[in-house]
C-alpha cells in the first residue's frame, strides 16, 4: 500500500506571535511526507517574516499570499488550489488543533473517505475553553447532523479536517466568508453519498491573539449549509447548483431563505 502524503493549509492573519510554535508542532507531529502552506491575505502581514525567520531553508514550509480575496475562506480555497499532495488538511494558526491527528486523518483519506474529521464531540473527544454559547451551538449542530443527517461525523462544523484533494477540486468550494468550508464540504459529501469518517480530538482554545469568529454574523450562513446536509442523493451537477445558490444567499447576492 502506498504511503499517503499531505498538504497542510494554515490560513493566518497576523499570527506572528504564535506561528513559530505552531510550525514546530506541525513538523514534529507529522511523519508522512508533507508540505505546509501558510496562507495570508496581504504581502505585508508580519506572519510572513515570522515564518521565514523560523523555518529558514526548510522547503516543506512556505508562505503564500492569497489572491482570491480577504478572509479565511478565500485563504483556504487558495491554499487547496496550490496543494501538491493527494490529501489536504486544513488547520488553524492559533494552535488549537492537535497536529498529531494529521497522520491518522490522512490515512483515513488514503483508505477511501473523502472527508476525515477531527471530532471534538465523538467519544474520546473534548473541547477545552472557548465561548460557552458558541460551543453549545457547535455541539448541537454537530451531533444533530451526525444522528439525523448521518453525515459521518459528530463535528461537521470543525475546520480541522483532512480531505481528498481531488474531491475538493471536483465539488468546488462555494463559501466566500468565515469558516463555513468544513460544514460545506461535509454536507456535499453526504448529498453525494461519499464516505466521511471521524477520529476524536482534543481542541484547546487559543492562548495568543484574538479569535476572528463573528458568531452573530455567521449563524445564518451556517444554517443554510446545515439544512443542505439533509435530503436525497444528488448528482454532482445538482450539488454544485444548489451550493452556488446557498453561497449567493450567504453573500447577499440574491434573496434570503
Amino acid at each position: 500500500m502506498s504511503t499517503p502524503s499531505v498538504t497542510v493549509v494554515v490560513p493566518a492573519y497576523h499570527e506572528e506571535e504564535g506561528v513559530a510554535r505552531v510550525l514546530d508542532r506541525l513538523v514534529e507531529g507529522i511523519s508522512l511526507d508533507f508540505e505546509i502552506l501558510v496562507v495570508v491575505d496581504e504581502p505585508d502581514d508580519p506572519t510572513i517574516a515570522a515564518v521565514h525567520a523560523h523555518a529558514g531553508d526548510d522547503e516543506r514550509v512556505r508562505t503564500l499570499v492569497n489572491t482570491y480575496g480577504r478572509g479565511p475562506a478565500h485563504a483556504v480555497r487558495y491554499g487547496i488550489d496550490q496543494a501538491s499532495h493527494p490529501v489536504v488538511v486544513v488547520t488553524m494558526a492559533d494552535g488549537s488543533d492537535d497536529p498529531r491527528m494529521i497522520d491518522p486523518l490522512a490515512r483515513l483519506v488514503e483508505r477511501g473517505v473523502v472527508v476525515a474529521a477531527a471530532s471534538r464531540y465523538s467519544p474520546g473527544g473534548q473541547q477545552v475553553g472557548g465561548p460557552v454559547f458558541k460551543g453549545l451551538l457547535s455541539r448541537t449542530a454537530g451531533r444533530s447532523l451526525g444522528v439525523l443527517a448521518r453525515v459521518g461525523t459528530d463535528d461537521a462544523t470543525n475546520s480541522f479536517k483532512a480531505y481528498d484533494t481531488a474531491f475538493v477540486r471536483e465539488v468546488g468550494i462555494h463559501s466566500r466568508s468565515g469558516f463555513e468550508i468544513g460544514l460545506e464540504l461535509t454536507a456535499k459529501a453526504r448529498r453525494l453519498r461519499r464516505p466521511v469518517a471521524e477520529l476524536p480530538t482534543i481542541w484547546l482554545d487559543r492562548t495568543l491573539g484574538e479569535s476572528r469568529f463573528d458568531l452573530q454574523g455567521w449563524i445564518p450562513k451556517y444554517l443554510r449549509w446545515y439544512r443542505f446536509a439533509f435530503g436525497p442523493e444528488l448528482t454532482l451537477d445538482e450539488v454544485r447548483q444548489q451550493a452556488a445558490r446557498i453561497a449567493a444567499r450567504n453573500e447577499g447576492r440574491q434573496g434570503t431563505t
